[in-house]
C-alpha cells in the first residue's frame, strides 16, 4: 500500500533530545525524524545506547525534547499542550517496559496495577465494570483472571511482562511502544510474548513502534525500519528490503551479526565491525537519500555512486 493510502497517526519531526547542561550537556538524539502509520510495527533498532527508548519516552512525554516536534493524528503533543491533549496521549498511546520486574508496583496486587491507568482517566463506570475490565485483560495476554489477587513476586518474568502487557491493554490504546519488550526474558518465552504481541494487534488494530537491539526479531515482527546509530537515524525502509540491500556500513554490520541457527554456518561466517571513518564526509556531507522505493539511508555522493555501480552490476 503507498504512503498516499496510508493513514499517518504518528510524526516525529526533527527532534533533538539533550540531558545535562553547559559542559556536561549531551545531545543523546540528533535530529531523528520518522513517520508511524496505521496497522503497522514499525521498528527502531540499534547497539544499547543509541538512543531508541530515548525517543520511545519522549513519544509518552516523559523525556522533553530539545527541538523538533512530535505530532499525533497531526496534532502537536510535545512541549506545552493543554490538559485535554495530555488525557488523549495517555488514553490513545502505551508503552510496554523492557524490565518486568521493575516496571510493576510491588507493593500493589495485580488488580490494581492493572487498572491504575483507568483510575487516571476514570475510565470505567462502577466497580463490577472496573472488574470486567482487569478480567478480560487478564484473559488477553493468557493469565487466569484469579491471579489478580497476586503481588508482583509471585510471578515469573514472562507472568510478569504479560501483566504488563494487560495494563496497557486495558487502556484500549491505539500506539504501543514495546521497549525491548523481550530482552530481560528467558530465550524459552520470548517466542510466546511476541506471538502474543503479533496476535493483540490483529485482535485490536494495533499499532506498534517496537524497540530492539536484536535484528533477527525486527525480521520477524516489523514492518518498516529505522537502525539508529549514537542518535541518528542511518537507515529506514521496508524491513524486507533493508536485508536483502543494506546500504550502510552499521546496517550491514548489524546484520552481520545476527546468530546462525546452523553451526557450520555460524562458525564460517564473517562478522563486520563498524568504524565511522570508513566514510569521507569532510568534502562530501551525507544526505537523507533515496535508495529504492521506501527505502532511504544517510550516505554521501560517493557511497551512492558505489550503491549505484553496484546495482547495475547485478
Amino acid at each position: 500500500m503507498s504512503e498516499q493510502n496510508r493513514e499517518k497517526i504518528l510524526e516525529v519531526r526533527d527532534i533533538h533530545v539533550s540531558f545535562g547542561k553547559g559542559r556536561k550537556k549531551f545531545e543523546a538524539i540528533k535530529g531523528v525524524s520518522f513517520d508511524i502509520y496505521k496497522g503497522e510495527t514499525f521498528g527502531l533498532v540499534g547497539e544499547s545506547g543509541s538512543g531508541k527508548t530515548t525517543i520511545g519516552r519522549a513519544i509518552i512525554r516523559i523525556n522533553p525534547i530539545t527541538s523538533g516536534e512530535i505530532l499525533y493524528h497531526g496534532k502537536r503533543i510535545s512541549g506545552r499542550i493543554d490538559r485535554e491533549t495530555n488525557r488523549n496521549i495517555i488514553r490513545n498511546i502505551q508503552m510496554i517496559f523492557q524490565d518486568p520486574m521493575a516496571s510493576l508496583n510491588e507493593r500493589a496486587k495485580v488488580d490494581y496495577i492493572v487498572s491504575e491507568g483507568l483510575y487516571n482517566i476514570g475510565g470505567f463506570t462502577d466497580e463490577k465494570d472496573r472488574s470486567e475490565k482487569v478480567r478480560k485483560a487478564m484473559l488477553d495476554v493468557g493469565l487466569p483472571p484469579e491471579f489478580a489477587s497476586r503481588f508482583p513476586h509471585e510471578f515469573s518474568g514472562g507472568q510478569r511482562q504479560r501483566i504488563g502487557i494487560a495494563r496497557t491493554l486495558i487502556m484500549n490504546p491505539e500506539l504501543v511502544i514495546a521497549d525491548e519488550p523481550i530482552s530481560a526474558l528467558d530465550v524459552s518465552i520470548r517466542a510466546q510474548v511476541l506471538n502474543l504481541l503479533m496476535e493483540l494487534q490483529k485482535q485490536y488494530g494495533l499499532t506498534y513502534l517496537f524497540i530492539a537491539h536484536d535484528l533477527s526479531i525486527m525480521r520477524f515482527i516489523t514492518n518498516r525500519l529505522g537502525v539508529i546509530y549514537k542518535g541518528v537515524i542511518v537507515e529506514m525502509g521496508d524491513t524486507e528490503k533493508i536485508f536483502r540491500n543494506a546500504v550502510h556500513p552499521y546496517t550491514r554490520a548489524l546484520i552481520s551479526a545476527i546468530p546462525q541457527p546452523d553451526p557450520l554456518t555460524e562458525r564460517d561466517k564473517r562478522v563486520y565491525r563498524y568504524d565511522p571513518a570508513v566514510h569521507h564526509y569532510e568534502n562530501d556531507p551525507p544526505v537523507w537519500t533515496e535508495i529504492e522505493e521506501d527505502h532511504f539511508a544517510l550516505i554521501n555522493g560517493e557511497e551512492k555512486r558505489a550503491v549505484d555501480l553496484a546495482r547495475g552490476s547485478k
